[in-house]
């Protein structure tokens, strides 16, 4: 973040509750520096929108405030802001062609001009611009867009890009310090978001104005911006340059969100030395010795060759060609490991898998909850963690569904009688802490487990114990179990959150 001294636009501690009681935006803190192009970036939900209508004015925070220029903006109306906003939809006027659109703001606008009255003295009036400024500002903001041999066409007669390109025109021409955009790219198709990108690049360079500009769309913002403002739940996670962000995510939901990526549940197994997909794996981050932690592979860094050559062995069981190189997904025991390699190789194909030390990232993993990312369902629809199976509700993944009478693993949608079968799935499953139970009787079912850590917080124990294929399971509870001791684990089925890695229709049963 920029100092203040830097920054056109602050927002300190901002935070928007709607009447509902709904927190769209939470103690935000955020400094833009002068000319920059910056980027927010989040799912959608994340605050992103709510924060840009704040800047713009449409939306009064509800704590905190906002500076432009170091002076208080936070209750000033939108159009005494010096920012002007592009909407997803353009909000063009059909009944005006392109030269009248972009020229209604200056029409309306009036300007301060010095002169003297009958007395002699110095007045100042607010006068409207001249037919000869509103042609020259019109001419610059439609020469910047590529659009000054179409200002005579309707508006219903142009494409989706020219109308994107109509838009900034009109937001440009009133020369704002500050331009918002709000996903101004999501209505056209995949080719022509791309060429917009290019030019949304150089009319940043071209202006020199700050671009603020709200995406979910990652290519876009690594493409474009100066710096990127990645947000989750109203609040940001991390603040960086494009590469920054991409090579030193903060957390596993930053890497997730930026990129394709391998991310892994691990332990640490020694000095810069990490267990995941059954192996262990040199790394150059320092963690202490058994510490639970996130670890990010990024597919273009996995190094592909012969069986018996890498760190793990697997099969390639799906190929898509992407022009330059290949991506494939590599079954490892029952992880995947998603690569990309620039040989061809076909289905089925065995290989081995490295990646050099200073590829892997190590995260601190935040422990709010029991997470695990490559598990499936068992052909009994059970949650197989390792070797364990564990009790779980499959209609948690579609509403209103039930099971088949006949077989467990498959859930049936009433509505219109569709059949998923679910044996083999992929998916990641969450369950909070309070979901886990230990008991000392050991002739119970359930995942046997060793003790491995104990710590009183407050109130209860908080326990990690670990299986024999290293899978951990962490609970609470007013009991104390001693470091070592065995356990059986049992976790309320009703409190496992699934998720499918694939789209549900991958799994539904054709005759």
């Amino acid at each position: 973040m920029a100092n203040g001294s830097d920054s056109i636009i602050s927002l300190h501690h901002v935070t928007k509750r709607f009447k509902d009681g709904f927190v769209a935006v939470e103690d935000f803190n955020l400094d833009i520096k002068r000319g920059e192009f910056v980027t927010l970036l989040g799912p959608s939900g994340c605050g992103k929108t709510t924060t840009l209508r704040m800047i713009a004015g449409f939306d009064i925070p509800s704590e905190g405030e906002i500076l432009l220029n170091g002076k208080d903006i936070t209750k000033l109306p939108p159009y005494k802001r010096p920012v002007n906003t592009v909407f997803q939809h353009y909000a063009l006027f059909p009944n005006l062609d392109v030269y009248d659109n972009v020229a209604f703001g200056l029409r309306m606008k009036r300007v301060p001009v010095k002169g003297k009255d009958i007395f002699g003295r110095e007045v100042t009036k607010m006068k409207r611009l001249s037919n000869e400024e509103i042609d020259r500002r019109v001419a610059r903001a439609l020469e910047i867009v590529d659009m000054e041999e179409l200002e005579d066409r309707d508006i219903a007669s142009l494409s989706g890009g020219q109308q994107q390109r109509v838009a900034i025109a009109r937001a440009i021409v009133n020369e704002p310090e500050v331009l918002l955009l709000d996903e101004p790219l999501s209505a056209l198709d995949h080719k022509k978001r791309l060429d917009m990108q290019l030019e949304l690049k150089e009319m940043h360079e071209k202006l020199g104005i700050t671009f603020i500009y709200v995406t979910h769309d990652q290519e876009e913002a690594l493409s474009m911006s100066n710096t990127i403002v990645v947000m989750k739940d109203g609040a940001i996670m991390q603040v960086g340059t494009p590469e920054n962000i991409y090579n030193e995510p903060v957390n596993a939901y930053v890497a997730d969100f930026i990129g394709e990526s391998n991310i892994y549940n691990a332990i640490v197994s020694g000095k810069k030395e990490v267990r995941f997909l059954g192996a262990k794996w040199e790394c150059v981050d320092d963690f202490p010795l058994n510490e639970k932690v996130d670890v990010v592979i990024r597919p273009e860094d996995v190094i592909l060759d012969e069986p018996g050559k890498g760190t793990v062995e697997g099969k390639i069981v799906s190929s898509v060609f992407k022009g330059e190189d290949y991506c494939y997904v590599v079954k490892v025991g029952k992880s995947e490991l998603e690569c990309r390699d620039h040989t061809a190789r076909p289905l089925g194909a065995l290989v081995s898998a490295r990646v050099t030390p200073e590829t892997i990232q190590v995260m601190h993993k935040e422990l709010t909850e029991n997470d695990y990312r490559d598990v499936e369902i068992s052909k009994e629809g059970k949650l197989l963690i390792g070797e364990d199976a564990l009790a779980c509700d499959l209609t948690v993944l579609l509403k209103g569904s039930h099971l088949d009478e006949n077989d467990p693993s498959i859930i049936v949608d009433p509505k219109n009688g569709k059949r998923y079968s679910l044996s083999g799935a992929a998916c990641s499953a969450r369950f909070d802490f309070e979901a886990v139970s230990y008991s000392d009787d050991l002739s119970l079912e359930g995942p046997e487990a060793r003790v491995l850590t104990s710590v009183w917080v407050g109130d209860h124990y908080q326990i990690l114990a670990r299986t024999e294929e290293e899978d951990d399971y962490i609970a609470v509870t007013p009991y104390q179990y001693a470091e070592g001791e065995l356990v059986k684990v049992s976790v309320d089925p009703k409190k496992i959150k699934l998720r499918l890695r694939k789209g549900l229709d991958e799994y539904e049963l054709r005759d």
